[in-house]
């Protein structure tokens, strides 16, 4: 396993990616920005999922799906922040986390209800809900701990 401390900071470049851009970097780029040589930078970014199982690649590939709590890849947690719809998060309770992201900013979450299909928007500050309709949203995690984690990996 590489260096924790060039882990950590593929890890940070991954999230700021995300963050500012709505797009999770190469790992071509993330190899320039370290200081590493390309497949350096390959095998360093398979270094980084593994020590963070709760994000994934792409199957078969080398290209980043998930990196909690945001996605890649788009879901039904459309994040919106500044009035513009970028984002989208890995799940619902991820979602919520997504306000650490922006610090001061309204985050803005809109997903249809997977029970019923009703539109659900949440609106975020700090940590803090400030907004949500319906009123009385409850959260409902139909997703397996312990030997079913992992299969299948997309919530």
């Amino acid at each position: 396993m590489a260096d924790a401390l060039l882990m950590d900071r593929m890890f940070q470049r991954i999230m700021r990616g995300l963050a500012d851009t709505g797009s999770a970097p190469h790992y071509a780029e993330l190899a320039r920005a370290l200081g590493l040589g390309v497949e350096q930078g390959r095998l360093l970014l398979h270094d980084v999922m593994r020590a963070y199982p709760i994000g994934w690649l792409h199957p078969e590939t080398d290209y980043i799906a998930s990196f909690p709590p945001l996605n890649n890849l788009p879901t039904q947690y459309r994040i919106t922040v500044r009035g513009a719809q970028r984002w989208f998060a890995q799940c619902g309770f991820e979602a919520t986390s997504v306000t650490w992201l922006f610090p001061g900013e309204t985050v803005r979450v809109d997903v249809p209800c997977l029970d019923c299909g009703d539109p659900v928007s949440i609106e975020m500050r700090d940590g803090r809900i400030v907004w949500i309709d319906p009123p009385g949203v409850v959260g409902h995690l139909n997703y397996g701990f312990g030997p079913s984690r992992g299969r299948p990996p997309f919530l």
